[in-house]
């Protein structure tokens, strides 16, 4: 048995996010239901996050363990053919000692909220930036990024659905940049994430551009350690996994 790690790109538009489940399409069962055909065995696919409905991923980190005897070559580009038409990829495919783990292993996610800040609506990237139309004060937001940053309780930023037993959370990054051709881009680094933590950041740095919200009032919704005092949660099309670190 060969413990393998996949590189995997995916628009998360038509699917219910990474983890299969009943309710609709998901990465992880693409990947699955491919490897299957490939190999003729059924095998677990484990990642180093769980991306939510419409959730992108550039360089999502996946581990899998095949019996089969076959090359790195063979298993990308036999996977790639057999996961179409689905927005699925695999970049990189590579052999790992037996106890690497995609999720347990992790030291740190890397994370970018892609926000479109101009008038006209995106027609290429419609499913996959946030369109806000209204003028973001970026120094506003990065003032109000600041106070996130560090060791905290995000229980405001966390979904009441969230399964993570400790709220407490340390924030390594959070960066607010403007981009080319009108975006600005919000990154977050962790070593893990609250389900919906980065959704919900963004979304009140939003507010803070917009100036309905200042940067003393995500101090305070932080301070607050209370969900209903979120601002906003940022819709999932304009959120990527970036990458994930290792030892």
């Amino acid at each position: 048995m060969t413990r393998w790690r996949l590189t995997v790109e995916y628009d998360g538009t038509p699917f219910v996010g990474w983890q299969r489940q009943d309710q609709g399409p998901t990465v992880q069962q693409t990947l699955e239901e491919a490897l299957e055909r490939m190999t003729g065995q059924r095998s677990a696919c484990t990642a180093a996050g769980r991306t939510d409905t419409g959730v992108h991923a550039l360089a999502l980190p996946v581990h899998v363990d095949i019996a089969r005897d076959i090359t790195p070559h063979r298993l990308r580009e036999g996977l790639n053919a057999l996961v179409r038409p689905h927005p699925v990829s695999v970049i990189e495919a590579t052999i790992v000692a037996g106890d690497w783990h995609a999720r347990f292993s992790c030291t740190g996610r890397r994370y970018r909220y892609r926000m479109l800040n101009r008038h006209a609506p995106p027609a290429l990237d419609r499913n996959r930036v946030w369109h806000i139309a209204a003028p973001l004060d970026v120094e506003a937001m990065r003032q109000a990024a600041r106070h996130l940053l560090g060791r905290h309780d995000f229980t405001t930023f966390r979904s009441v659905h969230c399964q993570s037993a400790n709220p407490v959370k340390t924030l390594d990054r959070l960066d607010v940049e403007p981009a080319a051709d009108g975006e600005i881009h919000v990154h977050a680094e962790s070593r893990s994430f609250l389900h919906h933590q980065v959704r919900s950041m963004a979304g009140c740095l939003a507010m803070v551009g917009r100036g309905q919200w200042s940067p003393d009032d995500m101090a305070a919704a932080l301070a607050a350690r209370d969900r209903s005092a979120l601002g906003f949660n940022a819709p999932p099309n304009g959120l990527y996994f970036v990458g994930a670190s290792y030892p």
